[in-house]
């Protein structure tokens, strides 16, 4: 149990969690923080001389006679010099990799110090491989690489003069980096102190004309057109009552991003904004800061800021009717990022980091699926989650005692509702020393989990990265002898504050902390005999919370930038790496604590580029209102485009109490999120859904099964998104690349491939809404098989939105595979039969998949998986419905980025659904009645509605064919033929 005296100075430290919504004060402006104070200001000079007429030209240029081609000529190296500071060696290295994406590393060499170079590392799944036959040719004025094919041919240019990078296709430019002339690289110096105060004059003269008072002339440094006139914030800053020292003295990198023929951006997440990035700067701009990327820990944040939330990955995508691009920023440091569109058709961003390298990685799409799978290769895909995590999720801080969790458990179930998981929050430890149970209300926690696992259901309990500095907690004494924590700039143990009081932070850069880590979480006990949690089990997952890392005495919440990890680097240097270090290993303990491993749960607060290998995200401490359910979409639309897909936001927010309108509404959104958890603060009323009074409580019962009917879905998309990259949920422009009225809409989404299309309705007292059809198609109303008209060039329909059911519509063409009976958790739906819905198109066919696999372990790698593909196809006299096996015939055989076995579709998995079968088929959209349906040779009975025809432009409710008990199976092959 927490002290009252820690409680009580928890309590003064941070009254905003407990009081109001956030404080912005204590997250810094760009205006407050040195580097980007620099940054901007270069750039504000830049524009200025553009303005004025005068040329401003950068400063770096490619020395011609230093280039050297390497890699079979795939690769080159030369020196960057800068007019600035010629006595300082640069040094640039291109490549291009065999899907088509460049890599343009720049370093300072043989500098006084060495830069953070290790970004990357931590980010790429593997060094990607370098094309063979992409050469390099050096030419009087540029670099120059041309591939791909002749119709469709990128050119990458690298300009000597300034230095400019270029990526055109068919002649357009695509990428242009330092085309503003922003690139600076800060290089290391001594101190000088004299240079701390503001530079004074270099040379002052006397001049006077004949019968005129001498005038004095102040002459200014000569790098002042560029740098600027003042030292700021160079060796140390102040904010507040901190004092940030600056040992290695500046080393911040500025570097224009430009998109000349996009007039759409989007990524670069974690804010609360729209999807379509709103401007920073230009006339006009939405947003007065730039938007930064820094892990922080910032509760009840606003509904629509630039201000950095708990994770970030540097992810750019430029859209256009014409084509998708994307930049990679590899850097783990502070970063600022300015937008603007000069004019509607094209965008400027300009990005500016405290420390490391430049390592940019230029995708060239030209599809914004190309573009997914370029970086799927680059840091990985989502990995292939177990197949209960992507049912409901039960959770507040707190479940109170192991009795607690017995009578919610009952509760779900004497109510009918379906539930996967409960979690227990900070509350079930010791003094907050996790993995410690609190015995006085969690004395039997072993029997908890076994009790919930008996009705298969799974659990997940909270583990954050402070640990209390007290030598009755075994974790912290390891970690102390061992020397495993976080050192401040003295090179003394990191002391913080969170939760558990007085705290320390395990360096999980430095290596010989992995297998340590992972040993306690052995619940069968460690083989040195030394504390691990044996008082767990394998039903047992894990949420890192807290691991930005927030700490309550820091500045900003966080840590102190000048704190020390492993091989020396400042914690500036590495900050927005330090939680998915934290996830990546719990993700790898929990894996392994079992025998043979299963599939781990892990869900993360913090994250960066490459997190989505090791665990799902959420969007943090979001507030019961309307305007934070409707942002949480586009911020769970970004996660996905930045290849987080494993994302969604708290049901019912995690602060205050909705009104039952509200958590009604939320709860479908929930229901179409690829992360489905409802969670809430220890200060709110207790809000499980089987509390709600009717209606609501039905509604949201029928939500909720509607999930668990849909999880053939939700499962097939996450198969894909693990083998293409391709987010489980997504915007207009990745489905309809060419349709531009749809490109900025973010307020509905379709589920994976399966033809789904979800409008949620965030606000109050609503009964109908509009659904945006970008395309000549029909669209069906999924509850009511109306069928509504798009057009080529786009078009509103209205649909009801009763609050009994969240709008959502089937897109002609698809089939969705279902199972529609209610079950209490997923688990035991594993051989309920399931239900076609085939939605026709307007041509009269539709197409759809259905993968399967145990949905524990990793057998589906050996090939142990059910992978099918249906498809309807319309003649004048037929429609034909049939089925094949995918699995033979993949194209693509790596799944989780792991080259799958030998697949045979009589494999041991496929053999034990032999018996599961299709007990019903819909058809939408026929055109008449058939005069018979029939499977091989046997007459199948059969109930036909009459209505509108896929096939024409009428609008109303389509006609409906209900096929019940057809005797197909969902393992074999099988056609049905529809006689007209």
């Amino acid at each position: 149990m927490r002290s009252l005296v820690v409680a009580a100075w928890l309590l003064l430290l941070l009254p905003t969690r407990f009081v109001v919504a956030v404080k912005e004060q204590d997250f810094k402006k760009c205006d407050e923080s040195a580097f980007c104070r620099r940054g901007r200001t270069l750039a504000h000079r830049a524009a200025e001389h553009v303005t004025s007429g005068e040329k401003w030209k950068s400063p770096y240029s490619l020395d011609a006679s230093t280039i050297v081609l390497e890699d079979g000529g795939s690769r080159f190296t030369g020196r960057v010099r800068s007019s600035l500071y010629p006595e300082i060696k640069f040094e640039l290295d291109v490549r291009v990799h065999e899907d088509g994406v460049v890599r343009v590393r720049m370093d300072e060499k043989e500098g006084l110090r060495k830069r953070y170079d290790e970004a990357a590392s931590w980010a790429l799944l593997k060094e990607p491989v370098l094309s063979p036959s992409s050469k390099w040719s050096v030419g009087k004025k540029e670099v120059k690489v041309v591939y791909g094919e002749k119709k469709d041919q990128v050119e990458v240019t690298v300009e000597f003069e300034p230095l400019v990078v270029r990526m055109k296709r068919n002649g357009k430019d695509q990428v242009v980096l330092n085309g503003q002339g922003l690139l600076h690289m800060e290089h290391f110096r001594e101190k000088v102190e004299e240079n701390v105060k503001k530079l004074e004059a270099t040379d002052v003269e006397m001049v006077a004309a004949e019968g005129e008072e001498a005038q004095k002339v102040i002459q200014l440094p000569p790098n002042a057109w560029f740098e600027g006139d003042t030292e700021d914030g160079l060796w140390q800053e102040s904010w507040r009552s901190w004092t940030d020292t600056k040992p290695k003295g500046p080393e911040s990198l500025s570097l224009d991003i430009n998109f000349p023929n996009h007039g759409h951006v989007y990524g670069i997440p974690q804010h609360a904004t729209r999807l379509d990035l709103p401007t920073t700067k230009g006339e006009g701009a939405f947003f007065d800061d730039p938007y930064r990327l820094y892990n922080t820990d910032v509760f009840e944040y606003l509904a629509s800021s630039t201000t950095s939330l708990y994770g970030s990955i540097p992810l750019i995508h430029a859209h256009s009717a014409d084509s998708t691009v994307a930049v990679f920023v590899s850097v783990a440091s502070e970063t600022w990022i300015d937008v603007a569109h000069p004019t509607q058709k094209s965008t400027e961003t300009h990005w500016v980091s405290e420390s490391g390298i430049l390592d940019v990685f230029l995708l060239p799409g030209p599809a914004p699926d190309q573009v997914f799978s370029q970086y799927a290769k680059l840091t990985g895909a989502v990995q292939l989650p177990p197949h209960w995590s992507l049912g409901y999720h039960q959770c507040r801080w707190n479940y109170v005692s192991t009795n607690d969790v017995r009578s919610v458990q009952k509760r779900f179930d004497e109510e009918d509702i379906p539930v996967d998981v409960f979690w227990l929050d900070i509350e079930y430890s010791e003094d907050h020393k996790y993995m410690i149970w609190d015995k006085k209300n969690f004395p039997d926690p072993v029997d908890m989990f076994n009790d919930v696992e008996a009705l298969a259901r799974k659990m997940v309990v909270i583990v954050d990265p402070h640990i209390k500095r007290t030598h009755d907690y075994p974790v912290y004494k390891e970690g102390q002898e061992l020397d495993l924590f976080i050192r401040n700039k003295h090179g003394s143990e990191f002391e913080g504050w969170c939760w558990s009081g007085s705290s320390a932070w395990i360096d999980f850069f430095n290596p010989n902390s992995w297998e340590w880590y992972k040993s306690l979480y052995k619940f069968n006990g460690r083989n040195d005999g030394k504390w691990s949690w044996t008082e767990s089990t394998g039903a047992v997952h894990i949420w890192n919370d807290m691991n930005e890392p927030s700490i309550f005495n820091g500045p900003e919440i966080t840590m102190e930038k000048d704190s020390i990890h492993y091989g020396g680097w400042e914690h500036r240097d590495v900050h927005n790496i330090n939680g998915m270090l934290f996830v990546n290993i719990t993700s790898q303990a929990v894996k392994e604590r079992t025998t043979p491993y299963k599939r781990p749960f892990v869900l993360t607060r913090s994250f960066y580029a490459g997190a989505q290998r090791f665990g799902a995200m959420w969007t943090g401490d979001n507030l019961g209102t309307w305007e934070h359910m409707a942002v949480g979409i586009p911020m769970v639309l970004s996660n996905n485009i930045a290849g987080m897909s494993f994302a969604g936001a708290d049901v019912g927010g995690f602060f205050g109490n909705p009104e039952p309108e509200m958590l009604t509404r939320w709860y479908f959104v929930g229901a179409f999120s690829p992360f489905f958890r409802a969670h809430a603060h220890i200060d709110t009323k207790r809000r499980e859904p089987y509390l709600l009074a009717e209606p609501y409580k039905s509604i949201v019962r029928e939500t909720l099964r509607l999930r668990y009917s849909l999880l053939p879905v939700w499962y097939t998309a996450f198969r894909e998104s693990t083998v293409t990259g391709l987010p489980v949920v997504r915007p207009q422009y990745v489905v309809l690349p060419k349709n531009e009225p749809g490109f900025s809409i973010d307020d509905q989404y379709y589920v994976g491939a399966s033809g789904l299309l979800v409008k949620p309705i965030t606000e109050a007292g609503v009964t109908e809404t509009t659904i945006y059809i970008g395309e000549d198609q029909v669209y069906y109303d999924f509850y009511s098989g109306h069928a509504y008209r798009g057009s080529a060039k786009g078009k509103n329909v209205t649909v009801p939105a009763p609050l009994e059911r969240g709008p959502l519509l089937i897109r002609g063409g698809s089939i969705l595979p279902s199972r529609e009976r209610p079950r209490r958790s997923s688990a035991l739906m594993k051989r309920d039969p399931f239900t076609l819905k085939v939605a026709l198109s307007q041509s009269g066919s539709a197409s759809g998949e259905l993968y399967l696999d145990d949905g524990e372990s990793y057998g589906h790698r050996e090939g142990n998986f059910v992978w099918r593909e249906f498809v309807a196809e319309s003649t004048k006299k037929t429609v034909i419905i049939s089925t094949k096996d995918l699995g033979s015939k993949n194209p693509d055989r790596a799944v989780d980025g792991v080259e799958l076995a030998t697949y045979n579709g009589g494999n041991a998995f496929a053999n034990a659904l032999n018996g599961v079968r299709v007990e019903r088929i819909v058809v939408l959209g026929l055109k008449n009645r058939p005069s018979k349906v029939t499977l091989g040779n046997t007459d199948l009975e059969f109930i036909f509605e009459g209505g509108v025809a896929a096939v024409g432009k009428k609008e109303g409710v389509a006609s409906k064919l209900t096929v019940k008990n057809p005797g197909a199976f969902i393992t074999s092959d099988w056609t049905v033929v529809l006689g007209l």
